[in-house]
């Protein structure tokens, strides 16, 4: 088992179908991101984005993550508002386990784009089934 295979199975949170859930209700193994270490294109594609749309100048080693439950060092964004407040400060596993879900701000995330308002859904999902 290579570096990347370890990170992304051990400790990993699965749900019924084998498929790593992130707190705020993002499929890992559907991001770009998590994929990335793995797909050379996939990782050229989002340093090729970054630099356009961000001015962002980094290198494809540098896009990588194995889900928000993992390492800090080794999750895409160490300042990621929803693993600070779900899983450091509330001692959370999801979003959706919280008393205040869901916040206005988690509402707000899933209203920037179709995947987040999926994020978002799955968490309502999860709620239902508890």
């Amino acid at each position: 088992m290579d570096r990347v295979d370890d990170f992304k199975t051990k400790g990993a949170e699965m749900n019924s179908e084998n498929k790593m859930i992130a707190a705020c209700g993002l499929q890992c193994h559907n991001c770009d991101i998590y994929q990335a270490p793995d797909n050379p294109e996939i990782a050229q594609r989002i340093v090729a984005w970054l630099k356009r749309e961000r001015n962002i100048e980094i290198g494809t080693e540098a896009i990588r993550c194995f889900g928000c439950k993992q390492d800090r060092s080794e999750c895409w964004s160490e300042e990621c508002w929803i693993r600070e407040c779900c899983v450091d400060k509330k001692k959370l596993e999801f979003c959706s386990e919280c008393e205040d879900f869901p916040c206005n701000r988690l509402v707000e995330w899933s209203q920037q784009n179709n995947g987040y308002a999926k994020g978002l859904a799955r968490l309502r999902r999860m709620k239902q089934v508890d």
